[in-house]
């Protein structure tokens, strides 16, 4: 009889044991489920990668003017800073050049200078940024629009030092339109400035870092007046 009783007492702990085995296994859920995994860093990075997916239909020559004015619409910042290994360049991008402005935003928001470099030096004239060997450089232009030029915006501005100004594929161009990709910074005496003036777009001037410019400028380079050892940009819009 004692032994009959001591195998009910075992039996009956037995199941008890496997019941709030259960009861704990059940409770599992709740606390792993999907919502509770998401936490409030995880929905940050997921708007941050939102945003970085905003996607914008390639420029052509038909839609070129109505992007660029709209872009520039919404997007007004005419502060940049062009970094270098040599230092900064702090540029001040001019309000009556709409569509160069714009597109210089545009490039800079899409990270197309990044990389790139002044790949053109020419002392005591320009040098000359926005182009590279890198593969990765024309993969950007094609992604953009590699089929477009901005139409010129030539007013009574001069160049000076300091200036900015949209760079020409070839020089024999009626319409004096501008490369997108590409631009220069004039630092010559006025007396170089007779086949610039009134033929290419100044759309902006370096407010700060034209001893960076004169550095760049002097730098040892080849015969294509490319620098010996690559100067990269790195541009961002400042305000």
């Amino acid at each position: 009889m004692k032994v009959l009783q001591f195998l009910l007492l075992g039996l009956s702990l037995f199941f008890l044991s496997c019941e709030d085995t259960k009861k704990r296994q059940q409770t599992i859920p709740d606390d792993t489920s999907e919502k509770s995994k998401e936490t409030p860093i995880q929905k940050k990075d997921t708007l941050t990668a939102a945003k970085k997916t905003t996607t914008y239909p390639k420029i052509t020559s038909n839609n070129v003017v109505e992007f660029l004015t709209e872009y520039g619409e919404a997007n007004p910042e005419t502060k940049v800073r062009i970094n270098t290994r040599l230092g900064q360049i702090d540029i001040a991008l001019y309000e009556d050049t709409p569509l160069h402005r714009a597109n210089f935003i545009y490039l800079i928001k899409q990270d197309y200078f990044d990389d790139t470099f002044f790949h053109r030096i020419v002392p005591d004239f320009i040098i000359q940024g926005g182009n590279s060997d890198n593969a990765s450089t024309n993969k950007k232009r094609y992604a953009i629009g590699e089929d477009y030029l901005i139409p010129a915006e030539i007013n009574n501005r001069n160049h000076t030092y300091g200036s900015v100004s949209g760079a020409k594929e070839y020089r024999a161009n009626p319409d004096k339109q501008s490369m997108p990709f590409e631009f220069f910074i004039f630092l010559g005496p006025q007396s170089s400035t007779s086949h610039l003036n009134g033929n290419y777009t100044v759309f902006g001037k370096v407010t700060s870092g034209m001893d960076v410019v004169e550095k760049i400028a002097n730098l040892p380079a080849d015969e294509g007046e490319w620098p010996q050892q690559n100067v990269v940009i790195e541009a961002e819009v400042l305000e």
